[in-house]
C-alpha cells in the first residue's frame, strides 16, 4: 500500500489558520455573557419596581409581572444554550470535570438541536409577549388592531419557521450521508 503524499507547508500552514481562527469567535460569546449580564440587571430592575407595587396588584397586573420575569429568564436561557452550545459545536469543549452542575445537554447539542432550542425558545418568548397583550386588553387598556395583528404575524412567523425547520431538519435526518 502506498503512503499518502505529505502535504506542501504553505497547505498545512493555511489548514492550521484556518482551524485556529474558530477562536475569532470567543470574544463573541463573552459578549454574550455581558448581555446576559445586562439582562440579569434588567430583570432585578423589573422585578423590584414590580414587586413595590405587590399589595395593591390585581391578580391580572400580577400575572402580567409573572410573565413579564418569565420572558426575560426565557431570553437568559435563551443566551445560555447560544453561549454554551455554540462555544462547544464551533470554538472548544468545556471542560468542567465531573461537576455534577453541569447541565444534561451540554455537550450534546449539535447545531441542528441549538437551532431548534432557539426556534422554540423565541416562538415561547413571541406567545408570552402576545398573551400579555391579550390580559392587557381583556384589563380594558387599549391595543390597536395594528399592534394585534403584528403580534400574531409574529408569532405565527416564528412557529412555521419552527415547523419548517423541524421538517427540513427530519428530512435531512432520512436522506442518505454523502
Amino acid at each position: 500500500m502506498s503512503q499518502p503524499r505529505p502535504k506542501p507547508n504553505a497547505e498545512r500552514l493555511l489548514e492550521l489558520g484556518l482551524f485556529r481562527s474558530r477562536w475569532l469567535m470567543a470574544p463573541f460569546y463573552v459578549g454574550l455573557v455581558v448581555a446576559l449580564a445586562a439582562l440579569l440587571v434588567v430583570f432585578v430592575n423589573e422585578a423590584g419596581h414590580e414587586l413595590s407595587h405587590l399589595l395593591t396588584m390585581s391578580p391580572e397586573e400580577a400575572i402580567l409581572m409573572v410573565l413579564s420575569l418569565i420572558d426575560l429568564s426565557l431570553a437568559g436561557n435563551l443566551l445560555l444554550i447560544v453561549i454554551f452550545s455554540g462555544y462547544e459545536n464551533f470554538v472548544s469543549k468545556i471542560d468542567t470535570g465531573d461537576d455534577e452542575d453541569r447541565p444534561g445537554w451540554m455537550g450534546k447539542v449539535d447545531f441542528s438541536g441549538l437551532k431548534m432550542k432557539l426556534m422554540a425558545s423565541i416562538a415561547a418568548i413571541s406567545a408570552i409577549a402576545l398573551l400579555r397583550a391579550f390580559m392587557q386588553l381583556a384589563e380594558g387598556q387599549e391595543i390597536t388592531d395594528r399592534h394585534l395583528i403584528w403580534l400574531v404575524g409574529i408569532h405565527l412567523t416564528f412557529v412555521v419557521s419552527g415547523v419548517l425547520l423541524a421538517l427540513m431538519d427530519w428530512l435531512a435526518s432520512k436522506t442518505d450521508k454523502h
